[in-house]
């Protein structure tokens, strides 16, 4: 399904959006890639979402992209005996591991991990950010803290720890078992949430073995410093600015989603910016201006995607929200400030031949009447750096996997196409020309485009770029020639 924008959407899946009429309307609106929140449904949903999804794919003839967005580690206070309690600021509180009740003065933190990393002056943020305390003492069970910004607190809300980086692995016992699942289900993408190191994605990669790209979600402060080699060892990034947003200050938030968009397009790596995109569609049909301008920012930043959450999972518009963003990702595309940007961002490429026949192809592209980039790749390797590229012109990925057709369907720009077996470059060639003109991108008098590899199926061996007529019949006689 062709669409008239370049940048991604990923649409959520929840209760508003848990049939095949709603997520059939959901992509025929616009939605690319579909997200299933381990941290809400049970497996049998789960699974359920995801036949819907293939089915409305053989049904369109249209690859999709499943990103399955584990839980993580949460981190809550325990219970309170009159269910909440009012904090006042310069109050005392304790945090620890008595297993009684909670009052104003204390509350079971059931995560001794916490304590162990904890020193004097580091701060804990309670419900969102809302609740601020700072460490005054601390020791292998318990903190006692002063209440910096109070307020109500209550029953296992959540607890994060800006300053320290925790002993804890990315991966919970449930995101384990939860990992597994998604991965003999055929998810396309898996998303790790409370990355702190590289270290954390390699041990998510050993458990997936390969069935699935690892995008990692940075929410941590610690995350934006080890960005570089977390970045070195993921398939993708999602920017999830709820999490960055109350463990920095919101104001660090904008240049740190800047930076990181940057040099993920660099790396030729999937970057989703994600969370309170169009918040207010949950409840209304009409977005806020400043959300609009929101979603436009992370379009004219380059991003591969932007994300919908409860809007699309949970909200009364899931439609309207899809189709929002896709109406603001035309328009802001359409802008030649868009161009000018995206141009003046890009960054030279790497060294490789593959590297050099990508950034001639988006070269020859904008000094000719080239009408499209048609690209044969196996592993997906060389469509993503055509997509790096970020060209004027769209792109064509054509690929026999089907894997690889989903996977790219998180990537800026890219118009999948199946193909059969090709073993001879004049085929690949044959094929592209149909390919393009069967998305009504060329007609029989333009031209296109063509990169591929020699040998055939073979990842990473881009080495030859054609131009090539859409007639067909030239293509015939220049091979009888």
């Amino acid at each position: 399904m062709r669409r008239h924008r370049n940048v991604k959407i990923v649409a959520t899946l929840g209760p508003a959006s848990d049939d095949y009429e709603m997520i059939r309307a959901l992509h025929e609106a616009g939605a690319d890639v579909f997200r299933l929140n381990m941290s809400h449904g049970d497996h049998t949903e789960i699974k359920r979402r995801h036949e819907i999804i293939r089915q409305v794919e053989k049904d369109l003839d249209s690859p999709i992209a499943i990103l399955a967005d584990l839980q993580g580690p949460k981190l809550r206070v325990g219970v309170f005996k009159n269910g909440e309690e009012m904090l006042e600021e310069g109050a005392a509180f304790r945090l620890d591991l008595d297993d009684a009740e909670g009052d104003a003065t204390r509350v079971k933190l059931p995560h001794k991990e916490i304590f162990d990393a904890l020193e004097p002056g580091a701060h804990l943020l309670v419900n969102d950010g809302k609740i601020k305390l700072r460490v005054k003492d601390c020791g292998a069970t318990f903190a006692d803290c002063e209440v910096i910004v109070g307020g109500m607190i209550s029953n296992r809300k959540g607890v994060n720890v800006p300053d320290v980086t925790l002993p804890l692995a990315a991966l919970s016992p449930k995101d384990r078992k939860d990992l597994e699942f998604v991965c003999e289900l055929g998810v396309d993408w898996l998303a790790l949430s409370f990355v702190q190191r590289a270290a954390d994605v390699e041990e998510a990669r050993a458990l997936v073995k390969g069935r699935a790209a690892i995008l990692s979600k940075v929410e941590k402060p610690n995350a934006v410093k080890a960005f570089d080699d977390i970045l070195k060892a993921s398939d993708g990034i999602m920017v999830a600015r709820g999490d960055l947003g109350v463990e920095l200050p919101v104001q660090n938030v904008p240049p740190i989603q800047k930076q990181l968009v940057r040099k993920c397009r660099a790396a030729a790596k999937p970057v989703i910016v994600a969370t309170q995109m169009l918040e207010s569609m949950i409840e209304s049909p009409m977005p806020t201006r400043a959300e609009v301008s929101d979603v436009a920012t992370a379009i004219y930043e380059g991003a591969d995607a932007i994300m919908l959450s409860a809007e699309s999972a949970a909200g009364s518009y899931p439609i309207e929200a899809v189709t929002t963003m896709s109406n603001v990702a035309a328009e802001v595309e359409a802008d030649p400030t868009y161009t000018e940007i995206i141009e003046a961002s890009r960054r030279s490429g790497g060294v490789t031949v593959a590297d050099g026949i990508v950034s001639a192809a988006r070269e020859i592209a904008e000094k000719t009447d080239v009408k499209a980039i048609c690209c044969f790749s196996q592993s997906g390797t060389t469509a993503v750096l055509v997509s790096r590229e970020r060209p004027r012109v769209p792109i064509v990925a054509l690929t026999n996997q089907i894997r690889t057709a989903r996977r790219l369907c998180l990537s800026w720009g890219m118009n999948v196409a199946m193909s059969g077996p090709v073993d001879r470059f004049k085929d690949a060639v044959i094929a592209a020309v149909r390919a393009a003109k069967a998305l009504n991108l060329a007609t029989e008098e333009d031209m296109i485009v063509v990169t591929a590899g020699v040998p055939f199926n073979t990842p990473g061996s881009t080495n030859i770029l054609r131009v090539a007529p859409c007639a067909e019949s030239l293509l015939y006689a220049a091979a009888s020639e």
